[in-house]
């Protein structure tokens, strides 16, 4: 769940869980285009938590200092930067700071039609029991590691089911978005830099594929830069 506003009100309503349906997030990636990241939204990146470089506060006083409008951090397989940066956001704030909006996120690896992929849960309820077999910092076993599984866990847990990177597997993209579609995911990473550039940028052609594919499919499509080393706008 979000993150940005932190009073008492906002955060017993953030307690509950919402149906995938009707999130929140829903609006933002609704905006979603090839201008939006890495400046304005960053829904895929990494600290120390998992194979990150950066420390949770260390990245989202980067995001705060450029100005992102809304993050979500997708360590793998933990929420573990996401308690210190929602505390760094309340004092921020307690300080009347204009800070970004922060949603719970998670990169969770399954087997969809056979092939090894990356799911990003986002904007679930923290701590959720639905999501602890994927938040012990390594993959899942048996029946939990089915997409299907993992969907349905994400769900549960109030949150959206999105299929990362779509480009990057060992069956085409257009087969995989199809099978999470089937599935009953939400979306996929449209806006991604296949290209793993210094200074991030959407990878043409690919994309916009990604991109239309899943507007057919009148599913949402996220962005993210994947950030594994010390500078939000790069890989």
């Amino acid at each position: 769940m979000p993150a940005g506003d932190v009073s008492a009100k906002q955060r017993s309503r953030r307690s509950q869980p919402v149906t995938h349906d009707q999130h929140p997030l829903r609006a933002v990636l609704n905006t979603v285009g090839p201008e939006s990241c890495p400046g304005l939204l960053n829904f895929h990146c990494h600290t120390v938590c998992s194979d990150g470089s950066l420390e949770p506060v260390a990245l989202i006083e980067q995001a705060n200092a450029r100005k992102l409008s809304h993050i979500a951090v997708t360590d793998h397989h933990s929420i573990a930067a996401y308690g210190p940066m929602v505390r760094w956001l309340e004092r921020a704030r307690d300080q009347g700071v204009n800070t970004p909006t922060l949603w719970s996120g998670m990169e969770i690896s399954c087997i969809l039609r056979g092939c090894l992929v990356h799911v990003l849960a986002l904007g679930f309820t923290p701590g959720h029991t639905a999501l602890l077999p994927y938040s012990t910092g390594d993959a899942a076993v048996g029946a939990p590691l089915r997409a299907g599984e993992v969907r349905k866990a994400i769900h549960e847990a109030g949150g959206i089911a999105i299929l990362a990177h779509p480009g990057r597997y060992r069956l085409g993209f257009s087969v995989l978005i199809d099978a999470a579609a089937e599935l009953g995911f939400d979306g996929g990473e449209a806006w991604y830099d296949y290209d793993m550039q210094q200074r991030w940028s959407p990878t043409p052609l690919i994309c916009e594929s990604i991109d239309q594919q899943l507007k057919n499919l009148g599913l949402l499509r996220t962005c993210g830069t994947d950030t594994h080393g010390i500078d939000l706008k790069g890989r």
